[in-house]
């Protein structure tokens, strides 16, 4: 939603423009480059680079969004990179700062976080030069706008939430320790926060009193117990899978925790799986990272191997957690299921590795290698892995799950370079067979 770009204010010359020109009508040199390339030929060079990602966003539009200076030399092509030509030097003094975004206060945000933060470097220390706009309408407008915003919250609501009873005086005196300049109102019931530009996390009078809590110290705060009798234990579903993470932890992976929500093709387009409507999907998605609820714990691995290339090999990683999946029965048109995933990243494919950890896992489980009363493997065509190292994982008659070595055109997705094999299963069938049979043992 919104990109930064930073440059040598002296090497450029204002006013600069923002313009929508076609592809092939934009040329300059990229940032680190000595090449002269086109829209075009940039989309074609960047497309096996760091930034693919972030070029579906403009590649298939008849023009391209770019900024000029005076003299026609290019500063950037938001969202995608800037030009080489004002790229910050050891020598540069001056910093011209543009944000370009899809949502003016989010461009607000970033801008005055990224000026002020800049401000402390300066020579003289916090100075910001504003800088004129003229939006596509001839509207001037001034930016920066570094002037604050106040924000009103009751005493009697700070005190009720972190179950306290300050006075008015402490409660300002412990705002100020979070820099935040406060002043007492309504004789004293109120307090009065002017915001600075550099907090945009202080929306409502719940952020001041998280402020307050945080001054107070949260280990300051005496436990009390509850005026309502109530007896609360943990979730089943919760208790059983905090057991099987000790288990696996134990076989030598690494847990880890990704985020619940993935773009669309994440899905299923860069497994190779055929989209079969199962994905919940969101209808005002903040980016196009997060558009669906992830229906698969294997696309968070495979990014999570990704993102972590340059550790030593071998690579042993695990999460159990959640997947979302449509349900027409269900109340809110979708349910969550628990499941298991287990990644291994070496030289080799270490097929057996998984094997092994798929065997550990039943044991802890209490299920037996037995086709006639535990669990057994068949032959899959789960198109996520390569054929004749994939196998379904069969318990109770139903497919449970699926392992095997993922397929090299999966990898390169994910710009992996070395073997994956994983093992993916839900875990939720097991947990109510304990359930069903009163079992309470570990």
């Amino acid at each position: 939603m919104v990109s930064i770009g930073t440059h040598d204010l002296d090497t450029i010359k204002g006013p600069f423009k923002y313009e929508a020109r076609r592809p092939e009508d934009i040329k300059f040199v990229p940032l680190n480059d000595t090449r002269t390339l086109n829209g075009h030929e940039l989309m074609e060079d960047l497309a096996t680079g760091h930034l693919k990602s972030f070029l579906p966003i403009i590649i298939d539009k008849p023009r391209y969004p770019v900024i000029y200076d005076a003299n026609g030399i290019v500063l950037s092509l938001p969202p995608i990179i800037n030009g080489d030509h004002s790229k910050i030097r050891m020598e540069t003094k001056n910093v011209l700062i543009e944000v370009t975004a899809t949502d003016l206060t989010k461009a607000k945000i970033v801008l005055n976080i990224m000026v002020t933060m800049f401000s402390e470097h300066c020579k003289e220390k916090f100075t910001v030069e504003a800088v004129e706009t003229l939006d596509a309408s001839g509207h001037p407008a001034l930016y920066p706008d570094l002037s604050n915003r106040t924000e009103v919250a009751s005493l009697e609501y700070i005190n009720s939430c972190i179950g306290v009873n300050l006075g008015v005086g402490e409660v300002v005196n412990l705002l100020k320790k979070m820099a935040l300049a406060t002043e007492a109102t309504n004789d004293g019931k109120e307090i009065t926060v002017s915001v600075p530009p550099t907090r945009s996390d202080i929306l409502h009078a719940c952020d001041i009193m998280e402020d307050v809590a945080i001054a107070y110290g949260y280990n300051n705060l005496k436990l009390t117990v509850p005026s309502t009798y109530t007896v609360g234990k943990q979730q089943p579903i919760n208790k059983f899978t905090d057991l099987l993470r000790n288990e696996v932890a134990q076989a030598g992976f690494t847990e880890i925790f990704t985020l619940s929500l993935c773009a669309a093709e994440d899905n299923f387009a860069l497994l190779r799986r055929k989209d079969d409507g199962s994905a919940v999907k969101l209808s005002n998605p903040a980016t196009q990272e997060f558009q669906v609820g992830r229906v698969n714990l294997l696309v968070g691995g495979l990014k999570t191997l990704s993102n972590n290339s340059a550790q030593s090999l071998p690579i042993r990683v695990f999460e159990i957690s959640d997947v979302m999946l449509q349900d027409p029965t269900s109340e809110v048109g979708a349910v969550n299921r628990r499941r298991l995933c287990a990644l291994y990243s070496n030289t080799t494919s270490g097929f057996e590795v998984i094997h092994g950890l798929l065997d550990r896992v039943m044991l802890a489980l209490g299920v037996q290698s037995d086709k006639a009363t535990g669990y057994s493997i068949s032959a899959s065509d789960d198109e996520a892995f390569f054929p004749g190292r994939r196998a379904d994982i069969i318990w109770a008659g139903k497919k449970v799950g699926v392992f095997g070595i993922v397929h090299p055109q999966v990898l390169a997705n994910y710009d992996l370079k070395h073997p994956v094999t994983a093992v993916e299963m839900d875990l939720e069938p097991f947990l109510q067979r304990k359930l069903q049979s009163g079992d309470k043992k570990h």
